[in-house]
């Protein structure tokens, strides 16, 4: 019975911290099939970008919360990268991949996570 009451509140409160917060999430993939890809190349800083559109816009601007889940690079001294979320609106946002000095990145992956409250 013990078990039981602690699933059912966990069940409960789940449901209702999702009454209150919107959430989305996805992924994202940066390699050298995204159009204009030249982070495997050259020196200096470069970068390319990936448009996120939400499959249903927020009630309000949410909050993007990125990670990085592999990197393919090649250094011949200090990993160099940049992974941003930028601009943010209730429609979606762009998640720029940036790099500098002599790193080679061949493809990052990684996770995208969106929540606003409705309060």
């Amino acid at each position: 019975m013990k078990t039981f009451t602690i699933v059912l509140a966990f069940f409960l409160s789940t449901i209702f911290l999702q009454a209150q917060t919107q959430l989305q999430s996805g992924s994202f993939n940066f390699n050298s099939s995204v159009p204009g890809y030249t982070l495997d190349k050259n020196i200096g800083e470069r970068s390319t970008t990936i448009e996120v559109t939400f499959d249903k816009p927020f009630d309000k601007k949410p909050k993007v919360v990125l990670s990085t889940v592999m990197i393919d690079a090649e250094t011949k001294s200090n990993l160099r990268y940049r992974v941003e979320a930028y601009p943010i609106s209730r429609d979606g946002f762009m998640i720029k991949l940036t790099t500098w000095g002599d790193t080679k990145i061949f493809g990052l992956n990684g996770n995208w996570l969106a929540h606003a409250d409705n309060q």
